[in-house]
């Protein structure tokens, strides 16, 4: 149960198709980014994350590591560091009510073939957890590896280790009502049954090959997301973080690390960033 809580926030970034053909990208595969400019006295960093992968697939650059030693504060989607921040996140994994009293029969039917499909569970079994959390426990078995790790937990641990304090981007509570707001019970559903190994592995080699162009095309394939789930879950996230962001640069140097899907498109953070008069260039292997 200790890693379901950690793999929540898989929810937010990655949960989607990736049955789409990447675009032209106009960003340079890097998973880095330095922020400099604007008045800036010291550059920050924006580090796009995978939420979860296996150790096998698991690099930490060197390029990651040396910005991360010039920086003085790590920020995530959420503070993962703060027992409080956690503690919310093990009791929002649980419903207000069981599923099988919310759910029509043909909602539990097709949850119960899912489940049954990934040697999940039963219904039964996760009756009492909301189907976000359902969902992260399915991309962890979709995933098919005992060693799951997390970058957000690696960097908290690099942050413990040099004192260096971390701080979210935003409340575990909100980040789970963005979602609760951006798909009805039958359109999560729905994508439950798109979750598997193929969807996973997809994933890890998009991610692998720094391509945040092409994460980010997979993420919006309008057979997954709605013009409104990509507003809700990314493009106002995505400002909301660039409102912030300057005054916490102004006065440090700071480390983002979020899902990587946050980084590219028009709206993305990138883009923001450089709208708003900031210098973004990408930190190459």
């Amino acid at each position: 149960m200790k890693n379901l809580f950690k793999t929540l926030f898989v929810l937010i970034a990655f949960g989607f198709s990736f049955t789409s053909n990447a675009q032209t990208s106009n960003n340079k595969n890097s998973v880095l980014w330095e922020v400099s400019g604007n008045g800036l006295k010291k550059p920050s960093y924006l580090f796009g994350t995978i939420h979860m992968i296996c150790g096998k697939d698991f690099v930490m650059w060197p390029k990651a590591t040396e910005a991360f030693a010039k920086t003085s504060k790590l920020a995530l989607e959420i503070n993962m560091a703060d027992p409080i921040e956690m503690a919310t996140a093990q009791q929002m994994a649980m419903g207000k009510e069981p599923l099988s009293k919310t759910l029509t029969p043909k909602q539990k039917a097709d949850i119960e073939t899912v489940l049954q499909k990934n040697g999940v569970g039963t219904l039964a079994q996760l009756d009492s957890y909301t189907l976000e959390t359902v969902m992260s426990l399915l991309f962890m078995k979709s995933f098919g590896c005992p060693d799951l790790k997390f970058y957000e937990m690696e960097f908290i641990s690099k942050a413990n280790e040099s004192n260096k304090p971390v701080m979210g981007l935003e409340k575990v509570a909100e980040q789970l009502e963005f979602l609760n707001q951006s798909f009805s019970d039958d359109e999560m559903i729905a994508y439950l049954q798109q979750i598997d190994a193929n969807m996973c592995t997809e994933m890890v080699k998009q991610y692998i090959s720094q391509d945040v162009d092409g994460l980010y095309q997979m993420m919006i394939e309008k057979d997954s997301m709605s013009t409104n789930t990509q507003k809700i879950l990314l493009d106002n996230r995505n400002a909301k973080w660039v409102k912030i962001m300057p005054e916490m640069m102004q006065k440090e140097s700071v480390f983002f690390a979020f899902g990587a899907a946050h980084l590219a498109g028009e709206n993305g953070v990138i883009n923001l960033l450089k709208q708003a008069g900031y210098s973004l260039k990408p930190i190459m292997n």
